[in-house]
């Protein structure tokens, strides 16, 4: 199972347990494009389902290509993620890997989902049909801790296409989010525009973080960690909002 910690992933690796004990196990990609928190969240999951977990290191920030961060950017990623899977899948005696798509996602501009069916990893979610609420009703069924866990993504989906990839500008995005973490701002992304951190959030959140105190800190602390502004996107938070402007390559 490639097991990011999201909620469809531990889904479907909790229910690959249950069905195949032992025999299954989780397989996460640590870079620079994940937070370390999301690294840690999957591995407390794992530990709390009680399933085998591996790290790969997938050499994406290695990738010339990825870096260009082309609107085919998602897929090279998943080429070398899944590469990697598959190799320590050979190591390990196992034939089929899955990942945890559901219905919902291709709804969005995802040329990460065509990488994985080229490659021959397993959609079971999408097979059964299960959507996004769908899912998150059968986790809390099930007591998974992150039922109601908002979407997550990498860190350079927050960067616009064709702005190249550095590491310095993912660690600068993961730094801003847990600000706003810090601050009880669970879905919420900071969208880089060179000098404009674009922040978005849930529309209900507009006065909490209008308020003076929480206002003041946060532009403090973006701006600290190299933004010139820092603006809040009326529209709210909206998932794959940079995805407006991705054509998908022709085949």
């Amino acid at each position: 199972m490639a097991f990011s910690g999201g909620v469809d992933s531990t889904l479907l690796l909790a229910a690959a347990k249950e069905v195949l004990g032992d025999s299954v196990i989780g397989v996460t990609a640590v870079s620079s494009i994940v937070s370390r928190k999301e690294k840690d969240n999957a591995a407390f999951l794992a530990n709390r389902l009680g399933v085998k977990q591996i790290l790969c290191y997938p050499a994406v920030m290695d990738n010339d290509e990825f870096l260009k961060n082309t609107n085919d950017r998602c897929r090279l990623c998943k080429q070398i993620i899944f590469s990697e899977i598959k190799r320590i899948s050979e190591e390990n005696g196992i034939r089929d890997i899955a990942h945890g798509v559901n219905t919902d996602d291709f709804n969005d501009y995802r040329p990460g989902i065509r990488a994985a069916e080229e490659m021959g990893i397993h959609a079971p979610l999408v097979e059964a049909g299960l959507d996004k609420e769908t899912i998150r009703s059968l986790a809390k069924e099930m007591g998974l801790p992150n039922w109601d866990r908002p979407a997550m993504a990498c860190l350079a989906s927050r960067i616009p296409f064709n702005v190249p990839v550095h590491s310095s500008l993912l660690q600068m995005i993961e730094q801003s989010e847990a600000v706003l973490g810090s601050c009880g701002f669970h879905s919420c992304r900071v969208r880089y525009h060179g000098e404009i951190a674009r922040i978005e959030i849930d529309q209900e959140d507009f006065d909490k973080i209008m308020d003076k105190k929480t206002r003041d800190y946060i532009v403090g602390e973006l701006k600290s960690l190299g933004f010139t502004y820092v603006a809040i996107d009326l529209q709210g938070y909206v998932q794959g909002s940079l995805n407006v402007s991705a054509v998908p390559p022709p085949g």
